[in-house]
């Protein structure tokens, strides 16, 4: 049986691309889980199952993480782990066309990145904290983050993604040797392109190129395929305090 099926799970960016293929999968396997997206409501699978609750808001917004946390421990009895896949896109050179690069812009993409990351971390670590522990070693819960392959090989107008996405991976480490005390493993993964919606809607001549520089498997991802990490995240308690890039040996 998947550690999947004994969990609650807070899974930010539910309703779409990794972040619903996260709750597919964790559902399928057992899971209750917590959707918080932007949107109103939750992927198919997922509105048709007494396991899911959906919760609308930004992760950046305190009020809104802590109040759907609060309703799935109301609903059903606790908290056991956080996977954080909601993110944002920006594309913009430091001297464009137009001039100087637009500073409200970068620090959106810093602001939901990286401070909307780190809100989902801090809250549903209090909470899983309260937690007896779950296993022998005294574990009570799991964090995934969302990092990027940019936080190594970001691209010419990726300076706010990367700088975001970069600020992800750094905070790993720190943070899983904080919460060691409360029993609280914590990794990040760095994908490389995969097929969700954002990259299914670029152009061939955005598209094309990537696929030429991917040494193996020569596709892009599948979004089930970074759910089938973030699983074994779960199941292999080794795994704290990394960056596991997964990427099909990209280097951009």
């Amino acid at each position: 049986m998947s550690k999947l099926a004994e969990q609650v799970l807070l899974i930010s960016g539910a309703s779409s691309g990794l972040g619903a293929a996260c709750t597919e999968r964790c559902l399928n396997q057992g899971a209750r889980v917590i959707g918080m997206d932007l949107a109103a409501t939750g992927i198919p699978v997922a509105t048709s199952t007494a396991n899911y609750l959906h919760a609308q808001g930004s992760v950046t917004d305190a009020t809104a993480v802590a109040q759907a946390i609060s309703q799935g421990i109301a609903r059903f009895g606790k908290l056991t782990g956080a996977i954080c896949c909601a993110g944002i896109l920006h594309a913009e050179r430091v001297v464009g066309r137009d001039g100087p690069a637009n500073l409200e812009s970068f620090g959106r993409v810093l602001e939901v990145n990286v401070l909307g990351t780190f809100n989902v971390i801090r809250l549903a670590a209090d909470a899983i904290a309260k937690n007896p522990p779950s296993e022998a070693d005294g574990q009570r819960g799991v964090i995934v983050m969302t990092s990027s392959i940019a936080t190594y090989d970001g691209q010419v107008g990726q300076a706010a993604y990367a700088a975001s996405k970069g600020a992800v991976a750094s905070m790993t480490l720190p943070i899983a040797r904080e919460l060691a005390k409360l029993g609280i493993r914590i990794m990040s993964i760095a994908p490389g392109v995969f097929e969700t919606p954002m990259m299914q809607a670029a152009s061939d001549k955005v598209r094309q190129p990537l696929l030429d520089q991917t040494p193996f498997p020569k596709r892009f991802g599948q979004p089930d395929e970074f759910a089938a990490m973030v699983e074994h995240i779960f199941e292999n308690p080794m795994l704290n305090g990394s960056v596991i890039r997964l990427d099909a040996a990209l280097r951009m």
